[in-house]
């Protein structure tokens, strides 16, 4: 499992022209799924995300969790993060779940998350051509791989 975890000030998803997911002030996470993802990844990973010290404190310092500053979490699917790119100029997304797999685990996270930071988990639609805004605060950007966690 991979996410790409945003420290946002604002995110949306936009999907059809309808807003389907929107934040303040909390964290955008892209999330991909591969075959190998197992209940233990979104355990890890969901209490990894909830945890990180990413916020500033009164000092400026980057020591506060998304559960210390009361922000909000946008989760969004994305399997262009199991992209191989190792041959040609076309990506390859052989190890990115089938929908079949993917949206189970992807419910799971949701939950997960939910439960974690004890607050709703806004979301984008599994599957759809998402548009996707964001106003990057920091700008920080953290990328977690569940194998190397």
């Amino acid at each position: 499992m991979r996410a790409i975890i945003q420290r946002v000030s604002q995110a949306s998803v936009t999907v059809d022209n309808e807003v389907t997911g929107s934040i303040g002030h909390g964290l955008l996470i892209l999330l991909g799924i591969e075959d190998a993802d197992t209940d233990d990844d979104i355990s890890k990973l969901s209490s990894k995300i909830v945890n990180l010290r990413i916020f500033n404190d009164n000092a400026g310092v980057m020591n506060l969790s998304i559960k210390d500053v009361d922000g909000e979490i946008l989760l969004v699917s994305q399997f262009t993060l199991f992209a191989d790119t190792k041959k040609g100029n076309r990506p390859s997304y052989i190890r990115a779940s089938k929908p079949s797999v993917a949206i189970p685990m992807y419910e799971k996270m949701i939950a997960a998350l939910r439960k974690e930071s004890g607050k709703q988990v806004q979301t984008g639609i599994f599957g759809a051509d998402m548009k996707v805004a964001l106003v990057n605060d920091g700008p920080v950007t953290i990328f977690i791989d569940t194998r190397s966690v």
